[in-house]
């Protein structure tokens, strides 16, 4: 059986596991993201991805990162949330390991997981939205990853919803992940709380008692806990997620789409607000099966399985 290692690096952490042709992560190691230096994290990937092979023979390394990687898989364009430009992963990585390795693009990994091993089996069509410290995307059409004539499609995250809105680290105004990812939920919050304090008592009181002290965790605990405050948030949020799906539907018409990420963990929190809103947004509604919403399965491992399996091909 072919095993390879999948690799996930993130802004705050390095993942990474050997994964078998069935999807199932048999080692992992885990690392802290340094810092933003290049030659930093490929350190502290090159030693993860050792690690593993002492243990496993293995046969390719897949590698899922932030940023717009280039059509050959071998380099990182731009990653804006880790300050790298025209960064040569591949051949960092085959030089240090001896390996076979692709390069692929965060989201895309996610959602190539979440199709083969996860909650997107089944369907041929599948946009997968992952809703993190921003929002990624994947689409896959025909069972197939489609990654654009330049390698850099399903950017969703930066769609603009909002013409002159709030200023994206793109560099432009009013993306989509500035409205409903997971730092456009704590701006909310924080907003809401700081003009209803005496309606927030719950989620100031999990913090330091101030706005600012607010944290995404924060947020979920005390909508839990029915805060006023927090649930409202998520509603904020999910009605932005909702209606940016709902666009995208209107393009691609997809048969499901499946939702991820860091936020995702919510559940119903944020789910049942951006299932009303997609429903709402989505043109000729009356007339057509609308897509399905699907919550991911594989949780944190998608980018490890997809970037995995990923090598494969």
């Amino acid at each position: 059986m072919s095993l390879t290692i999948g690799v996930d690096i993130g802004g705050t952490k390095i993942a990474a596991g050997v994964v078998d042709e069935d999807g199932k992560i048999l080692t992992r190691t885990r690392r802290r993201t340094p810092n933003r230096d290049l030659d930093a994290v490929m350190a502290i990937v090159n030693d993860a991805i050792s690690e593993l092979a002492t243990r496993h023979k293995i046969t390719a390394i897949g590698v899922g990162t932030a940023g717009f990687v280039d059509t050959a898989r071998a380099r990182v364009m731009l990653a804006p949330n880790l300050g790298w430009t025209d960064a040569p992963l591949k051949i960092l990585i085959e030089r240090a390991s001896g390996l076979p390795t692709v390069i692929e693009n965060d989201a895309n990994a996610a959602a190539w997981g979440e199709r083969r091993y996860g909650a997107g089996r089944g369907a041929e069509d599948v946009i997968a939205v992952t809703v993190g410290t921003g929002i990624g995307g994947g689409l896959i059409f025909g069972g197939v990853l489609y990654r654009g004539n330049h390698g850099m499609a399903a950017e969703v995250g930066h769609l603009c919803v909002e013409p002159g809105g709030r200023l994206c680290g793109c560099g432009l105004r009013g993306c989509w992940e500035q409205y409903s990812s997971g730092n456009a939920l704590v701006r909310t919050a924080r907003e809401l709380a700081s003009d209803r304090r005496a309606e927030a008592k719950v989620l100031l009181g999990l913090g330091d008692g101030t706005p600012e002290g607010v944290a995404g965790a924060h947020i979920t605990e005390a909508a839990r806990l029915g805060d006023p405050v927090a649930l409202e948030a998520f509603a904020v949020t999910g009605d932005w997620l909702g209606r940016g799906m709902a666009d995208l539907a209107a393009v691609l018409d997809p048969e499901a789409f499946v939702i991820g990420g860091g936020v995702s963990e919510a559940g119903d929190l944020l789910f049942v607000p951006t299932r009303a809103s997609f429903l709402e947004n989505l043109t000729g509604r009356q007339h057509r099966e609308p897509p399905e919403l699907r919550l991911a399965e594989l949780g944190n491992d998608a980018g490890i399985v997809g970037a995995a399996d990923l090598a494969r091909y």
